[in-house]
């Protein structure tokens, strides 16, 4: 990790300026009570839909807040942003309301579907460049070329007018209902929780507010915990609308004085929250949209009988990654497990792993031999379906006791990574 070289002091902040800058932009989302969560959890738990904003997340907020607000020269003379995702949507979608012309600088591994709705979103506005193969190739390019060209680069989070944007979202939250006790909001580079943070902190202070990030990339727990932000060396971008190696300078000035608590969601977790809310309640969300509601489980004791709110931050997920978000929601509850198996050389020996190792519940997913020659002494990769966690113990025992010579393959393994 790096240590930041400076501490900025919490700004204070316009919201109202930012309110009615928006007002005519973004759509007022609706604050939903959600009968399935709230039985649940025996409590009364409200979604703040930013999932069913026009770009899909609350991003444009921010975003055009900032804009709108540049000088008219300035403006003029164009804008650039860096981002994969939710940011340059927002990004892209201010452009063509303010008839500004806009350079969106992506990674070049950014999946056509994304490139095609920023395009869309711009209409005309805005050009897309794919350049480096992370983030941080892209945003160190996109800087330059801001400077080169003299124009406005537009930060994902790390400006006061971004994260005024963001406030927006508590504003209305707090006008739909007053008496709130908790508020779970998604952390990444800190825009929205700083924002909304600090609005709920003036207008409703007993309300608890309490951040939320992915497991894989703690950015805001590090930097809370070592008083300044951090950058982390490695971080798991699953949920890539919240990670982030650093958090913003601005952001965690705001976020350490608003914050009520800081929580990690495990990434499993948040798939199974995904199937859940689409296969419930028909909503679909993305990876970091479905922080907020994961983190109920957690909490389930102190909300009892309390009144709950829940962001649910966006809607933008590729349907291609609905494979793998099963996948991990799988592993993570227990009921997908991977081995490698050396059978016997002997005629019925999978025959007998059939019959009498599985379960009658239990089913194969996976089978594939590890070699392309001498298959018959070979291992085989297995993966196996379980419908209770609890035949796992059952399974494990049964390998044993008919002498499998078997190993399994564990999620933070290398071994797991290359085969699976």
């Amino acid at each position: 990790m790096q240590e930041a070289s400076s501490i900025v002091k919490a700004p204070k902040l316009d919201f109202q300026s930012a309110a009615n800058r928006l007002k005519k932009v973004v759509n007022r989302t609706p604050l939903t009570f959600n009968h399935n969560l709230s039985r649940k959890y025996q409590c009364n738990v409200y979604l703040k839909r930013e999932d069913l904003q026009i770009v899909r997340s609350y991003k444009l907020r921010g975003a055009y807040n900032m804009m709108s607000s540049l000088p008219l020269e300035e403006l003029q003379n164009g804008v650039v942003c860096a981002s994969a995702g939710n940011h340059a949507q927002g990004f892209a979608y201010s452009c063509k309301k303010l008839n500004v012309k806009g350079v969106v600088f992506m990674p070049i591994i950014t999946p056509n579907q994304k490139v095609s709705q920023t395009k869309m979103f711009g209409d005309g506005f805005v050009e897309v460049r794919l350049t480096g193969d992370t983030y941080d190739d892209c945003a160190i390019a996109a800087k330059q070329y801001t400077e080169e060209n003299k124009m406005t680069f537009i930060p994902p989070f790390d400006d006061i007018r971004i994260i005024e944007g963001q406030a927006t979202v508590g504003m209305e939250i707090l006008e739909d209902q007053s008496d709130i006790d908790y508020l779970f909001v998604p952390v990444g580079g800190g825009g929205l929780s700083a924002g909304v943070g600090a609005y709920f902190k003036m207008f409703s202070p007993k309300t608890k507010v309490i951040g939320l990030e992915p497991e894989g990339a703690p950015s805001m727990l590090a930097a809370l915990k070592a008083g300044h932000p951090v950058t982390l060396d490695n971080i798991e971008r699953f949920v890539d609308g919240a990670s982030v190696k650093r958090v913003g300078d601005i952001s965690f000035s705001i976020c350490k004085e608003v914050l009520d608590d800081m929580h990690l969601v495990p990434e499993g977790k948040i798939c199974s929250t995904i199937l859940q809310l689409y296969n419930e309640d028909a909503i679909v969300v993305e990876p970091a949209g479905a922080m907020s509601i994961s983190a109920l489980d957690d909490y389930a004791d102190v909300i009892k009988g309390k009144n709950i709110v829940c962001i649910v931050s966006g809607s933008n997920n590729d349907i291609d990654r609905m494979q793998e978000i099963k996948e991990r929601s799988l592993q993570y509850e227990g009921l997908k497990h991977y081995f490698l198996v050396r059978f016997a050389q002997r005629p019925g020996a999978l025959k007998e792993f059939v019959n009498h190792v599985l379960g009658p519940d239990d089913d194969i997913t996976r089978f594939e031999f590890m070699q392309k020659h001498n298959k018959e002494t070979g291992p085989a990769l297995v993966g196996i379906e379980l419908k209770s966690r609890t035949d796992y113990e059952i399974l494990i025992q049964n390998l044993d006791r008919f002498h499998i010579n078997y190993t399994e393959l564990k999620p933070d393994d290398n071994l797991f990574g290359y085969l699976v």
